[in-house]
């Protein structure tokens, strides 16, 4: 049975994964607006967009492409499916994935097996991308984890776990962060945010952001149990 109390946390390697949360944290945060996030924030991006792609083919629905804008903007082409699923997919994609891949990080098997997955969504990605932008970053991101990947089973470089970890914190920043900038620091009017405010139907937007932090809240405890 989970023990959710506190009392006996936390180990050696639960003080060490949490001080590294809150490290990677504050240094995005630091670095929020300079080009060295760039490629983490358009992979957080392209994470959303395949939310939508899943979203789609979860309810019959036919994708007809995704693209990846160096502006850190966006879009997925889908056709059919349920829009009230397909819509919010991207910003609670970002959020499950972001819990999912911190979680991995915590062992090395979870680790490789998130470094594989993600590595089969980039080549799968690859083939549905509309601009040289996404196919670029796919490739990219494909090249670097192949090299992380190498050097965590053939060196003493072992740095697979934290790469996936900082994937897994900057989507979990991202996606709270992706709505707030898309519907109160600014309007966007073609944002999914603005689109599901449409109609005064606020209320899903507090469900999105609701959600998002339940995936923060899960990891939190997740973390904290022995």
């Amino acid at each position: 049975m989970v023990n959710w109390e506190l009392q006996s946390c936390c180990n050696h390697n639960q003080t060490t994964f949490l001080i590294t949360i809150g490290v990677y944290m504050v240094a995005i945060l630091l670095l929020w607006r300079t080009f060295l996030l760039t490629p983490f924030k358009l992979i957080t991006v392209f994470l959303h967009e395949a939310s939508h792609a899943v979203a789609c083919k979860l309810t019959c629905g036919h994708i007809e492409g995704i693209k990846v804008h160096a502006n850190e903007g966006g879009v997925t082409q889908t056709r059919g499916g349920i829009y009230w699923v397909i819509l919010p997919a991207g910003y609670l994609g970002s959020s499950f994935w972001g819990m999912t891949l911190i979680l991995a990080s915590t062992n090395l098997l979870t680790a490789r097996i998130a470094a594989g997955c993600f590595l089969v969504a980039l080549v799968v990605v690859l083939f549905y991308a509309k601009n040289w932008t996404l196919r670029g970053l796919c490739i990219g991101f494909i090249i670097l984890i192949g090299l992380v990947w190498f050097l965590q089973e053939r060196t003493t470089v072992r740095i697979l776990r934290y790469v996936i970890l900082f994937i897994g914190v900057m989507n979990s920043l991202f996606s709270v962060y992706d709505i707030y900038d898309d519907l109160i620091s600014r309007r966007v009017n073609s944002s999914d945010a603005e689109k599901f405010a449409e109609g005064n139907d606020i209320i899903h937007i507090s469900r999105c952001i609701s959600v998002s932090r339940t995936y923060h809240l899960i990891l939190t405890r997740e973390a904290q149990n022995p």
